[in-house]
């Protein structure tokens, strides 16, 4: 294939994925009053999972209510533009159709590369789609279910002032924007394990080169931590840090396994 012919066939990767993509946001349109009731300002309301379950915990373990969690009081979104809350359910519907489409995007990026690839290759790559949808929608869930909770309760509970005078009233434009980032954030970073995987393969990077560096890789997982939570606090901060860092543990583990068996496969080879 010539270049061009590269280029026609992404252009039509691109545009099934597309396709998919407006697929999936015509069927949250269509229930895009459940879908904000019930999913998108779910983590506004007293009786999300998150806050009951914790609090569940915190007296399992004989904790009382150290553990519990204040959710958001009284949450009152505005809009401040005429078409702000058409707008916002077309962002929601547009999220969830790439939320739901991310397998066949992804599916639909790897048969791009597949030609590419050597049998060998092939061979070492499968479940590919499968991992990387999985951790996807691990981080999709880890960033809706804890993150977003978390941030959002801070941000909302907290008060200047002991007179009350300060109402907090956040656009829906505001909510949905820190909403996504939260959780897109969150989906991407789970690729973390992955990428090791795949640069171990290639032989960019080895387990010795992330076990020297682990001490960078924190700092960067930090400031990564910090960019992906909209609040300042440090619980938020950590409750994203300590699963990147369990991650990036597990990266090099994977890595240290790819790493072996290729040393074995050369030495048979030789």
């Amino acid at each position: 294939m010539t270049f061009i012919d590269h280029l026609e066939a992404l252009r039509w990767h691109i545009m099934r994925s597309l396709l998919a993509i407006i697929a999936g946001a015509i069927v949250a349109f269509v229930y895009i009053d459940w879908i904000f009731d019930n999913v998108i300002t779910a983590p506004l309301q007293a009786d999300f999972t998150t806050y009951i379950y914790l609090c569940k915990f915190s007296e399992w373990i004989g904790a009382g209510q150290a553990l519990c969690l204040p959710p958001p009081a009284n949450v009152e979104m505005q809009t401040i533009t005429f078409g702000s809350q058409f707008m916002s359910s077309i962002t929601i519907a547009f999220s969830c159709g790439f939320i739901i489409a991310f397998p066949y995007i992804f599916w639909e990026i790897w048969r791009f590369i597949k030609p590419a690839l050597t049998p060998k290759e092939l061979k070492s790559t499968r479940g590919a789609i499968f991992w990387v949808s999985l951790f996807f929608f691990l981080g999709v869930a880890f960033g809706y279910f804890l993150l977003a909770p978390f941030t959002f309760s801070f941000l909302l509970n907290y008060t200047i002032g002991t007179k009350h005078l300060l109402v907090a009233r956040p656009t829906l434009a505001d909510y949905m924007e820190n909403l996504i980032d939260i959780i897109i954030g969150a989906a991407l970073a789970f690729q973390l394990p992955i990428i090791s995987y795949v640069l171990t393969r290639i032989g960019l990077v080895t387990p010795k080169f992330l076990t020297t560096y682990r001490k960078y890789a924190y700092v960067a997982i930090l400031v990564i931590a910090a960019i992906i939570t909209p609040s300042p606090d440090w619980m938020s901060q950590m409750i994203v840090f300590l699963p990147l860092c369990a991650l990036y543990e597990f990266s090099i583990v994977i890595s240290r396994r790819v790493f072996k068996r290729q040393e074995a496969k050369d030495k048979e080879w030789n």
